[in-house]
């Protein structure tokens, strides 16, 4: 039995949860989000909580991944039930001379050292706000009720330009620290 996927999930006020034909839907104030969920797992809703349980009847997969998509399903349904009531957000800067970041609506504009502006148009699910004041980092703040989602776009952002460890240079989350390296004058003793 998985850990995680023994715990059940407590529905806040104003989401409301659905099961129907082996698809979860999770509504709320922030937004709508709906997954499917493998028929080896089986979801129950009573009294405000979501149970997840193993179908040990199902023969589609080996029980080692039936207790696999326990806790996976579980997590995910989690972060749907999260995301609709609290929201997501990932907030990240640029490191770098010359770097800068604007947004026109979801469609956001890199300068990031190369010879051309990158271009990036966000889904609609995620809301952008980008900051660039003077003397400080530029700044992009990313909102979204889809972790997931937020996560992919977050991470396509940072492959633009990834940060190194010499310089420190790149796109970082905020927070985030760097592991610098010495360069070449420090070996050439």
């Amino acid at each position: 039995m998985s850990r995680i996927g023994k715990l059940p999930i407590n529905i806040p006020a104003g989401v409301t949860v659905t099961m129907q034909d082996n698809v979860v839907s999770v509504k709320g104030p922030k937004g709508e989000l709906s997954r499917e969920v493998h028929p080896s797992i089986k979801v129950s809703i009573a009294d405000g909580t979501i149970n997840f349980e193993v179908d040990e009847k199902n023969d589609s997969v080996s029980e080692k991944q039936k207790h696999a998509f326990h806790g996976l399903y579980r997590a995910l349904v989690n972060n749907m039930v999260v995301g609709v009531s609290e929201g997501y957000k990932k907030e990240m800067e640029l490191v770098g001379v010359g770097y800068r970041v604007s947004n026109e609506g979801n469609i956001i504009e890199f300068a990031l050292g190369y010879t051309h502006p990158i271009f990036i148009q966000v889904p609609e699910q995620i809301t952008v706000v980008t900051k660039s004041e003077r003397n400080k980092r530029p700044y992009i703040c990313l909102e979204s009720c889809d972790k997931e989602l937020l996560g992919l776009v977050c991470a396509k952002i940072r492959s633009f330009r990834m940060p190194e460890p010499y310089k420190g240079k790149g796109i970082l989350y905020v927070g985030e620290v760097i592991r610098r390296k010495s360069g070449k004058t420090a070996a050439a003793k």
